[in-house]
Order: C-alpha cells, then sequence, then structure tokens
C-alpha cells in the first residue's frame, strides 16, 4: 500500500515545475522585448541568437497571461510582424503557433515567422493583431536592450570561411555589368563590324571580278577586231607586193 504524499512535499513539487516553466520562458526570452497588453504578456524577439547572416531563423512571439500561464490557442495568423532593415521592409509576416501539444515539443505560447536574414544591421520588427480580441501593436528594433542585430556568419565558419551574400551579390553585379557593358559587348560589336567589313569586301570583290571579266570580254572583242584588221592589211599588202613584182601580169 503506498504511502500518501505529504501535501509539503506535493507543494514544494508543484512549485519546482512551476519555477522550471518559468525558468525556461525567461531564458527564451531574455533578448525579448516584453510588452503587456490588457492581460497579456508579449515577449518579441529572434527565436535563435546570435543571430547570423544566411542562416534559417524565424521572429518569435511568446504569450502569457497575467498568471504566467502560456496562451496556447491563439489562432494562426492572428498576429503579423513586418520586418524592415537595409531600407527594405518585408510583406506582413503570419505568426504560427509553434508549440505541438500532441506531443508536447516546443514552447508552450510559442508563435514564430520564418525568416532568413541577408544582410547585416539592426532589424525593426512591426507586430500588430489581436489575443482573443484584444489589440496588439509594438515595434522594437535590435539593441542592446531588446534583441540583437543580424551579424555576418564568417566568425562562425568552418573548415572554410565562405563569401558573404553581399559579396557574391556584388560579384554577380560585376559579371553582369560585363556581360552587357563590358568587354563582351566590345567583342561582339567589334564581332558584328568584322562580319559586315567581310560582306562588304566579298561583295567589291565580286564586282571586280565581274568588271574583269566584262572588261577581258571586251579585250577579247578588241583583240579579234585588231586581228581582223591586221589579216586584211595584210593581205592587202602581200596583194600590192606581187603586182609590183617585174613580170607581173
Amino acid at each position: 500500500m503506498s504511502r500518501p504524499v505529504p501535501r509539503q512535499r506535493w507543494l514544494a513539487t508543484a512549485l519546482a515545475v512551476g519555477a522550471s516553466f518559468a525558468l525556461s520562458l525567461t531564458s527564451t526570452a531574455e533578448a525579448h522585448v516584453l510588452k503587456t497588453f490588457g492581460t497579456y504578456s508579449v515577449a518579441l524577439g529572434w527565436k535563435v541568437e546570435p543571430t547570423y547572416v544566411g542562416a534559417a531563423n524565424a521572429v518569435q512571439v511568446i504569450v502569457t497571461d497575467t498568471s504566467q500561464k502560456a496562451v496556447t490557442d491563439i489562432p494562426d495568423g492572428s498576429l503579423t510582424v513586418v520586418v524592415s532593415a537595409a531600407g527594405q521592409t518585408s510583406a506582413a509576416l503570419p505568426l504560427n503557433n509553434a508549440f505541438d501539444a500532441d506531443t508536447g515539443l516546443g514552447i508552450p505560447g510559442d508563435y514564430e515567422a520564418s525568416i532568413v536574414p541577408t544582410v547585416p544591421g539592426d532589424y525593426t520588427f512591426h507586430l500588430t493583431g489581436t489575443i482573443h480580441g484584444t489589440s496588439v501593436d509594438e515595434t522594437a528594433t535590435a539593441s542592446d536592450s531588446t534583441f540583437d542585430p543580424v551579424v555576418d556568419s564568417s566568425s562562425v565558419d568552418f573548415p572554410t570561411k565562405l563569401p558573404s551574400i553581399a559579396d557574391i551579390a556584388t560579384r554577380m553585379d560585376r559579371l553582369e555589368a560585363r556581360a552587357s557593358a563590358g568587354p563582351g559587348q566590345s567583342a561582339g560589336t567589334d564581332a558584328l563590324t568584322v562580319a559586315q567589313a567581310a560582306q562588304s569586301a566579298a561583295t567589291d570583290a565580286s564586282n571586280a571580278a565581274a568588271s574583269a571579266a566584262s572588261s577581258a570580254s571586251v579585250a577579247l572583242q578588241v583583240g579579234i577586231l585588231v586581228g581582223a584588221v591586221g589579216i586584211v592589211i595584210g593581205v592587202v599588202a602581200l596583194a600590192l607586193a606581187i603586182r609590183r613584182r617585174p613580170g607581173a601580169a
């Protein structure tokens, strides 16, 4: 027969479990912005920190009520976040429930919007929407008192340092510029010029050949005529010579 658990031990166990849960929320949201909206507490920040360029991440929102109980039944998309960085602004990204109640995986009250930051710097989150009818509107920018900025991943690249996305984009821009306005275009223009010159030369050669053929024909005709005249002159000269010979009739 099992002995009943003393009330003091049960209370100590409950407090320990509650403290552990509260500690897990605190450690997760330690680099988040904490705000209260009505009876709800909202923690806003990155899911993973440090936050590196090119690494999959998410904007994370953890929602609890006044008794620090996780709010796990907010419909997906009731909260959205707009991310701004480097002078650009994203579309409104829906925050979806990341906690799996069936398996217990994840953090209760955790809502996330997946994003891959592509430039280093201070990002700004604009959170809006409703929590069971309570309006939420909060804007926060990366700082020492909010959440981490996005940094280049070169400090953690191993074993080979990878070029940054900005470097790759710059190189691609240079290649495109060369292809469209650089040596490639010059080479293409030169090739076209050479082709045109070759065609012109071929035309001139054809004309010259035709002219030469025409000249040769004329020359041949003149030669034949001159030859005929020469033959006639020769015949006449021969006849005169014969007549002048002594004893000619």
